[in-house]
């Protein structure tokens, strides 16, 4: 069963999401937390993003991976820097060739809390209750958790309907990707 990173792309934290897919639609928690973006100057501080995301492919080995799209915010310079973060992440998965999916956030919400509108406390705790953790996680791993989730339960749902087999989905689905 595919081993699935989950990553909340970020400026100043980067979050992120193990799970392991099991059979009958049901996920195993792995591992969560986030990088702490570090470095004076841009370039060091993506360079930080990308060596973080790297660490954590040689860290757990996932066949999978899923990353939150970027939205536009309010501020056209935050949603440039997430952008940023964004790619410095996808280019450490793509250089160890893992493929990629991307989810919209409100998807992410929908799949984990039933609301696309949910708000992060509410993603924390059904984070914490369908995993059983102890401790509530922080948000950025959250949200990365229900990234990871949200393609776990985008695989399962392609694989009972038999639009594609285990071990052949491959980041955003295209037609070439379906049997």
């Amino acid at each position: 069963m595919p081993v699935i990173l989950g990553i909340d792309p970020g400026s100043v934290r980067t979050g992120y999401g193990v799970i392991e897919t099991l059979a009958g639609g049901r996920s195993r928690y792995i591992a969560s937390g986030f990088i702490r973006v570090e470095g004076q100057t841009l370039a060091e501080r993506l360079n930080h993003v990308f060596n973080g995301v790297t660490q954590l492919i040689d860290m757990y080995h996932p066949q999978e991976a899923a990353i939150e799209q970027v939205f536009m915010a309010r501020n056209a310079d935050s949603a440039l820097k997430l952008g940023q973060a964004r790619g410095a992440a996808m280019v450490a998965l793509a250089q160890k060739a893992i493929p990629v999916s991307e989810y919209a956030t409100k998807k992410a919400k929908q799949a984990v809390v039933g609301s696309g509108r949910a708000d992060k406390a509410q993603v924390q705790a059904m984070i914490q209750a369908l995993f059983k953790l102890e401790r509530t996680p922080q948000a950025d791993a959250a949200d990365a958790l229900a990234i990871a989730l949200c393609h776990a339960h985008t695989l399962s749902s392609l694989v009972r309907m038999g639009r594609v087999s285990r071990g052949t989905a491959r980041g955003r689905w295209r037609e070439g990707d379906l049997k």
